[in-house]
């Protein structure tokens, strides 16, 4: 399949300086001002000579505590035996680490893979509450799989998200042009979400708190780390958060705080969509995202 991905970013991020002007011309010489980065993203093929170890750095946040579930190694390499499909984010040239990606992986076609293996049966256990997935997942199933794998760093803007998605489009476009096994029936997006919960920190070293939030389960309120999942879900046949497997050290949750009152729990999200709903959600996507 030939490479066929610009490495530029086919719609234009708005310009932080233009920000950081504006910050600096409405209050000039407020020690209030914040120093506004003007930063170039450039889209690019995943690269196995250098991609290796900065994938596996953003799988192992992707799956949280129980990335030691996994072999990451294995998985990062499966990411880039595929180098036309899907997308790196970086900021300062190809050979660099990527700061974000976008993938998907058949797993029908990587089903004798260890990793892939581990992979389905974890999420097919995972998934109580989205009870078309585990018929789709079984072994016997006819269905066409595709697993996205997607993540950013925290403070990477989400614009950089509608262009990974649209190249996907395109590349398995491509893909099934040249009669690769990219024909899938469903897409599921794995994700990561969070519950806020009470500091338990004493009283006096916890900031003091305006609200109290009911921690029961039922009434728990969830929030994303990628804005996307919440349009994805309108167009999804489910969609489903789950706790992890891996134990946590207590005080885990205030460990995430960072200037908030209530301490952060995060969880897995998994977003399953039909494959004739996708390009749709992708639409969707890029115009939440873009703001339109």
């Amino acid at each position: 399949m030939a490479k066929r991905k610009s490495e530029r970013d086919p719609e234009e991020l708005p310009d932080a300086s233009d920000k950081g002007k504006q910050n600096n011309d409405d209050e000039s010489g407020s020690d209030e001002d914040m120093d506004m980065v003007n930063v170039d993203f450039e889209w690019f093929d995943p690269q196995p000579a250098v991609d290796f170890h900065g994938l596996k750095t953003l799988l192992r946040q992707l799956l949280d505590v129980d990335n030691q579930l996994f072999n990451l190694s294995e998985l990062a390499d499966l990411i880039l035996s595929q180098p036309l499909l899907g997308s790196t984010v970086k900021v300062d040239g190809n050979e660099t680490d990527p700061y974000a990606f976008l993938t998907v992986l058949n797993l029908e076609t990587h089903k004798e893979k260890k990793v892939i293996q581990d992979l389905t049966a974890y999420l097919s256990k995972k998934s109580t509450s989205l009870p078309a997935l585990p018929s789709l997942l079984n072994a016997s199933s006819q269905a066409q799989v595709g697993l996205i794998l997607t993540e950013r760093f925290i403070n990477i803007p989400h614009e950089i998200v509608p262009p990974m998605y649209t190249m996907l489009l395109e590349e398995i476009q491509w893909a099934l042009a040249e009669k690769e096994p990219y024909a899938f029936t469903h897409y599921l997006v794995l994700s990561k979400c969070y519950s806020e919960v009470q500091s338990s920190l004493p009283s006096n070293d916890a900031p003091p708190s305006k609200k109290k939030k009911n921690n029961s389960k039922e009434g728990e309120e969830t929030f994303y780390f990628h804005p996307e999942d919440e349009m994805l879900h309108k167009h999804a046949v489910g969609y489903t958060s789950f706790e992890y497997d891996s134990p946590v050290d207590e005080g885990a949750s205030d460990s995430k705080r960072a200037f908030q009152e209530l301490g952060v729990k995060p969880k897995g999200h998994m977003v399953l969509i039909e494959a004739g709903k996708f390009e749709g959600a992708v639409e969707a996507v890029k115009t939440y995202l873009n703001g339109q």
